[in-house]
C-alpha cells in the first residue's frame, strides 16, 4: 500500500477522454486538445523570448507558430495514416476524422521542418537560428501533449507488474492483452524525458548566451535530435501499438517498428551534424539558402 501511495498512476485510472461535463456538448471538449493549445500557448511565449536573445526579427515566431502547428498537425495526420493504411483503405475519408485520434510525431517533425525551411526562405531568416529557438518549446510541448494519451487510455506499453503500473479499462486493451490490466505508462516516460531534454536545451541557451562560440547555430537543434530519438528508441520497444513494415501491431514479429527506425536515422543525422560543427568548425548548410 505504501509503494501505491507512491505512484499514484497504480491506483487510478484516466477520467475519460472529455472535460467534465462537456460530453454532451456540440463540440465536446478533449483533454488532448486542450493539452495541445497549452502547449503552443507556453511555446509562443517562450520561443518568442528566446528568439529576442538571439536577437532575430520581431514578431517573427508569432506569425510562424500558426503555420508550423498547421502543417505540422496535417503532417502528423498524413504519416499515420500512411502507415495504417489497410485501416483506411475501404473507407477512405475516415483519413479526415483525426478527432478520432491517429497522429504521428515523426510526421509533425517532418511537415513542421519543410514549413520552417519555405518560411525562413520567404522571410529571409537564417534556418538554424530560427530551429534553435524553438526546439526547447517542442521538447516542453511533448512533454505536455504526451499526457493526452493518459487521458485517451492510449500509446500505453506491454503488461506490467512495477509499482508505476498504469490501469487501462477492458474497452482499450487490444484483444491478445484482454485478460491484462496494467501497463507501461510510457507516455509518462516520454513527458519525463522530453521534460529533462527541455532543461537541457534551456540550460545550454543560457551557457551559450555567455559564452559566444560555444553553440554554433544549429547546435541545439542536433542536441535536440539526439536527445529525444535516444528516448524514443528505448520508449517505443514498449509500445504495444507501434507503426510498423512488414507486420502488424500489436506484436510487430518479424516487423520493424517505423518511430525506431526514424529515430535511429535522427540520431545519425545529429550526430554527424554535431561533428559538422565541433569536429570540421564548418557552420551547417542552411537549407532555406540564408546565412546566419
Amino acid at each position: 500500500m505504501a509503494v501505491e501511495a507512491l505512484f499514484p498512476l497504480a491506483t487510478f485510472q484516466s477520467p475519460g477522454e472529455f472535460l467534465p461535463h462537456t460530453e454532451n456538448w456540440f463540440l465536446p471538449l478533449r483533454w488532448y486538445g486542450l493539452l495541445i493549445a497549452t502547449a503552443v500557448l507556453i511555446g509562443l511565449n517562450l520561443s518568442s523570448r528566446l528568439a529576442k536573445l538571439r536577437q532575430l526579427e520581431n514578431g517573427l515566431i508569432s506569425d510562424l507558430l500558426p503555420l508550423l502547428v498547421l502543417f505540422a498537425v496535417i503532417g502528423a495526420r498524413i504519416y499515420y495514416v500512411a502507415f495504417e493504411w489497410h485501416n483506411y483503405a475501404s473507407h477512405p475519408l475516415k483519413a479526415l476524422a483525426i478527432w478520432e485520434g491517429g497522429i504521428a510525431i515523426h510526421g509533425a517533425l517532418l511537415a513542421g521542418t519543410l514549413t520552417l525551411i519555405l518560411f525562413c526562405r520567404w522571410r529571409r531568416q537564417p534556418f538554424w537560428d530560427v530551429l534553435d529557438v524553438l526546439v526547447p518549446s517542442v521538447a516542453l510541448g511533448q512533454a505536455i501533449g504526451r499526457w493526452g494519451n493518459f487521458f485517451n487510455s492510449e500509446a500505453f506499453g506491454v503488461p506490467t507488474d512495477l509499482p508505476w503500473k498504469l490501469f487501462i479499462p477492458a474497452q482499450s486493451r487490444p484483444v491478445i492483452y484482454g485478460t491484462s490490466e496494467f501497463f507501461h505508462p510510457t507516455f509518462l516516460y516520454e513527458s519525463i524525458w522530453n521534460l529533462l531534454l527541455f532543461g537541457i536545451l534551456l540550460l545550454l541557451f543560457r551557457r551559450g548566451l555567455k559564452t559566444p562560440g560555444m553553440l554554433p547555430s544549429g547546435a541545439m537543434s542536433c542536441v535536440y535530435l539526439v536527445g529525444y530519438s535516444l528516448g524514443r528508441v528505448w520508449i517505443e520497444g514498449l509500445r504495444i501499438d507501434p507503426l510498423c513494415i512488414g507486420s502488424l501491431p500489436p506484436a510487430c514479429d518479424g516487423g520493424i517498428r517505423i518511430a525506431q527506425l526514424m529515430s535511429f536515422t535522427l540520431v545519425a543525422l545529429g550526430m554527424i551534424g554535431l561533428w559538422w560543427l565541433y569536429g570540421r568548425k564548418q557552420p551547417l548548410p542552411d537549407p532555406s539558402g540564408q546565412r546566419s
